[in-house]
């Protein structure tokens, strides 16, 4: 089933699905895949209230009409409790937070609130009383925190996006190790109001998508000020005349000096990282080498500093009057040993200023900063033997973000190959690591670059498929690779069919076009291809690089309509939008 949200909007406005058929549907494969998920799931009746209201209002008339999505159990949602993982904390809010109503009033279904590690404190996603949750890849691995839940629903489709929570990392491991696009945004675009606080002033809501062009839609959707949040922002693109930053054409990216990467004895992802690096120079980025280690020591602060002690404030007392229900290792994280001088929180905060003046000079010298999400993944019995020492490796690419106030993507960038003899790969993921408020700008490039890490078949257009002309909005959906031209190895006709003109191009020529390169999923490209019309079909054109991808390309008969004055010959304009010009 094709939970993207454009697919799902498309088939409702076009009255071939309705939300009441999808949620029955999607309860049906809830009801088999792990019930570790899930802490509490919508019932019958809640189901049939969102329903009713939906049904009564027309699919055009909300931009998440019908879109299902699961919410981390420390984001509270009317008519559920919140547990944080923590039954016995748990309380049924009076309303939703704020995020998730905005979402709701949009249109958006929740499922139910997902299982995460207890009160936010994890990236691995096995410290719950409802169970470790398998990896839905590779079973005996981890499935990442602590917002593990938020991505399995949506790794399992069983949702079209998802909520999580992001202090340390939890909106970016889970994204990484479950094949998802996961969004941590600048700290306050989101309102964290009605969430329960890991780090009050660090956290942040995440979004984990299914793609980038569905990451960008519910995070433009989600992006409010709060007046009731103390740390809400007023994000640029949403004041009068405002707008966000998007990516210059000639874009650089940072990678941390070679010494400074660490894969934790993982070749497999070592591998897989510099695969990806190469990516993001074929998509057009320039590669620049940055020092890493000032962000390494501003991510230090985050548990061997005062910010810890910002964890115990939130749920601190509860621990220390409810020692039974706590996970062991969150009580050892979040309940303190002993309590430092006051002064060490302001030196603390200093620190953290003199680091992050550092890492904002390495970082004025890109546009973006790549690294992997994680440096390698474990099984879940290796992070219960060894709780502590594993979750804080997999923080290693995490922890500075929301300490120096960046913003962040994390996005799939293929497979890293195992070393474990029962498992041949592992999903493998990046994140792109921008400043406050580049949120959008790391959308732009993961727009270039993800189709060179998926299955989509490329293709070239070269006539009126082309930006500007009349049927590009055929390729809405599309993914833009590059603009290019053929071998020197065709002709071109132009005929007319219909109202709008079109290019026949035919092998046996010395010329070269214009092309524009695009990339569709197989099935997206298969509904494509079944709408050409004769004398065109799809077929293998040479591009002038040598390669080889599908094309338009005319069959003989044109030559037929060139005799009968139907067609005329334009090999030597060399770019249809000449043609079009000259008409």
């Amino acid at each position: 089933m094709e939970l993207e949200i454009s697919s799902l909007l498309s088939a409702y406005r076009s009255h071939t699905l309705t939300p009441r058929e999808l949620l029955e549907s999607l309860f049906a494969e809830i009801e088999k895949a792990p019930a570790a998920i899930w802490v509490s799931k919508t019932s019958e009746g809640q189901l049939d209230s969102y329903l009713k209201k939906l049904e009564a209002r027309d699919p055009e008339s909300l931009p998440l009409y019908g879109i299902p999505f699961a919410i981390k159990d420390n984001i509270d949602c009317e008519g559920f409790e919140s547990t944080a993982a923590c039954p016995a904390y748990a309380y049924k809010p009076s309303r939703s937070a704020f995020v998730v109503k905005r979402l709701m009033d949009f249109g958006a279904i929740p499922l139910g609130k997902t299982n995460m590690d207890q009160f936010a404190t994890g990236l691995v996603g096995v410290r719950s009383p409802y169970g470790a949750i398998p990896n839905k890849y590779v079973p005996e691995y981890i499935s990442g925190g602590s917002s593990s839940g938020s991505a399995a629903a949506l790794a399992y489709g069983l949702c079209s996006f998802s909520l999580g929570t992001d202090t340390a990392g939890s909106g970016r491991i889970p994204a990484a190790f479950n094949n998802l696009v996961g969004v941590k945004p600048t700290r306050g675009i989101l309102s964290t109001n009605g969430v329960i606080p890991a780090c009050k002033s660090l956290d942040c809501v995440s979004i984990f998508a299914l793609n980038h062009a569905d990451a960008r839609y519910v995070l433009n959707l989600a992006t409010a000020e709060d007046s009731e949040d103390a740390y809400s922002r007023v994000a640029p693109w949403n004041e009068p005349n405002g707008f966000a930053k998007r990516l210059p054409e000639d874009w650089t990216f940072g990678v941390p000096a070679e010494n400074e990467l660490e894969f934790f004895g993982n070749s497999g992802y070592k591998e897989a990282f510099e695969k990806a690096v190469k990516v993001f120079e074929k998509a057009g980025g320039k590669k620049i080498t940055i020092h890493f280690t000032p962000f390494l020591e501003a991510a230090r602060l985050l548990y061997e500093g005062p910010w810890v002690f910002e964890r115990y404030d939130a749920v601190g007392k509860f621990i220390e009057e409810h020692p039974e229900e706590i996970h062991p290792v969150t009580k050892a994280i979040i309940s303190p040993k002993t309590t430092p001088h006051p002064s060490a929180v302001f030196a603390g905060f200093h620190a953290l200023q003199e680091k992050k003046k550092i890492a904002e000079r390495e970082f004025s010298k890109v546009n973006i900063i790549l690294t992997p999400t994680a440096g390698t993944t474990y099984k879940t019995a290796e992070v219960e033997a060894n709780p502590i020492q594993l979750n804080s490796n997999l923080g290693y690419y995490t922890n500075y973000m929301n300490l120096l106030d960046y913003s962040a993507l994390a996005i799939p960038a293929g497979t890293a190959k195992s070393s474990d003899p029962n498992v041949s790969e592992f999903p493998f993921g990046v994140t792109l690591v921008g400043k406050a408020f580049d949120d959008f700008m790391l959308l732009d490039v993961a727009e270039k670059v993800s189709p060179f890490f998926s299955s989509k078949v490329e293709f070239a257009v070269c006539g009126a498929h082309l930006k500007g002309e009349p049927l590009h909005y055929q390729l809405e959906s599309a993914n833009f690779i590059e603009a290019t031209t053929t071998a020197p190895e065709y002709k071109m006709y132009a005929f007319q069919d219909g109202k709008i003109p079109k290019p026949a191009m035919i092998f046996g020529g010395t010329s070269s076009f214009y092309v524009e390169v695009y990339a569709l999923s197989p099935a997206e490209f298969g509904k494509f291809v079944a709408n050409i019309p004769a004398p065109l079909g799809m077929g293998k054109i040479k591009l002038s690089s040598g390669k080889l991808v599908s094309g338009f390309i005319g069959d003989t008969s044109i030559l037929q309509k060139a005799d009968e004055g139907l067609a005329k010959d334009i090999s030597i304009l060399g770019d249809w939008r000449k043609y079009r010009l000259s008409l």
